[in-house]
C-alpha cells in the first residue's frame, strides 16, 4: 500500500484496536495466476506468534478455502471514509481527496485440520460477536449432530502476521486551521463515516 509519511500508521496500540473495531475484512489470494478476494470477519489474537496471528474459516464449497498452506496472503481491513471537497479548505489551490482509514495485513496462511481447533475458532468467533447482545448466542446451544454438521461444511485457518501497514489518512499534511475547517464541514454532512472521519480528524489535532 502507498503510504505518505503524513499518514503512515505504526503504533500497535492504535492498530489492534483498529483491526478488532473493523473485523470484516477483505482477504486476497492467488487462483489459477489471479487475485481471488473473499469478504470474511478475521479475528486477531494479538499474542500468538510473533507479530500476532489472524483466525477465520471459509465455506467448504468457497474456491478459496484450497489455499495451499504456506501461502502469502493479503488481509485488508477498512475503517471510515469521507470525501473532502477544497472548497472547505477556503483556500486557494487546493484539490478534492478523500479521508480514510485503512490497515493491510501480510501474512502466511495455514488451514486448520483439527476438528477441535476448528470449534475452538467458531467458538471464539461467536464468542467475540455475540458478547454485546443481551442474551448471547452460543455453539453449545445446538445439538452435537447440528454443530458437527456446521463444522463439516467449512474451512478453517490462521494468517501468521509478517507484516502490518497502516494508513490513516486524515488531513495531517494540511495546517491545523485547514483541518479544523474540515472538521466543521464534515460535522454538517447526514453520512456516519462523515461523522466518523470528523471524530478522528479532531482527535489527531494537536493538543
Amino acid at each position: 500500500m502507498y503510504i505518505p509519511a503524513a499518514f503512515a500508521e505504526t503504533d500497535a496500540s492504535r492498530l489492534h484496536p483498529f483491526l478488532e473495531q473493523h473485523s470484516f475484512a477483505t482477504l486476497v489470494t492467488s487462483r489459477e495466476g489471479e487475485p481471488f478476494a473473499s469478504h470474511l470477519p478475521l479475528l486477531l489474537e494479538r499474542n500468538a506468534g510473533q507479530q500476532g496471528q489472524l483466525l477465520g474459516h471459509f465455506a467448504k464449497a468457497n474456491p478459496q478455502a484450497e489455499t495451499p498452506d504456506n501461502e502469502s496472503v493479503l488481509a485488508i481491513f477498512h475503517g471510515p471514509h469521507a470525501y473532502i471537497s477544497p472548497t472547505w479548505y477556503e483556500s486557494a489551490n487546493t484539490v478534492p481527496t478523500w479521508n480514510y482509514q485503512a490497515v493491510h495485513i501480510y501474512g502466511r496462511y495455514s488451514r486448520i485440520t483439527d476438528p477441535a481447533e476448528l470449534k475452538q475458532v467458531i467458538d471464539k468467533t461467536v464468542q467475540f460477536y455475540e458478547a454485546a447482545q443481551p442474551a448471547p448466542w452460543s455453539m453449545e446451544i445446538p445439538d452435537a449432530e447440528f454443530t458437527e454438521g456446521l463444522l463439516q461444511g467449512i474451512v478453517g485457518f490462521r494468517i501468521e502476521i509478517e507484516r502490518i501497514e497502516g494508513k490513516f489518512k486524515l488531513s495531517q499534511n494540511h495546517a491545523v486551521e485547514r483541518r479544523e475547517k474540515v472538521i466543521d464541514a464534515l460535522k454538517k454532512q447526514s453520512s456516519d463515516d462523515a461523522q466518523a472521519i470528523a471524530a478522528l480528524m479532531k482527535a489527531d489535532l494537536p493538543a
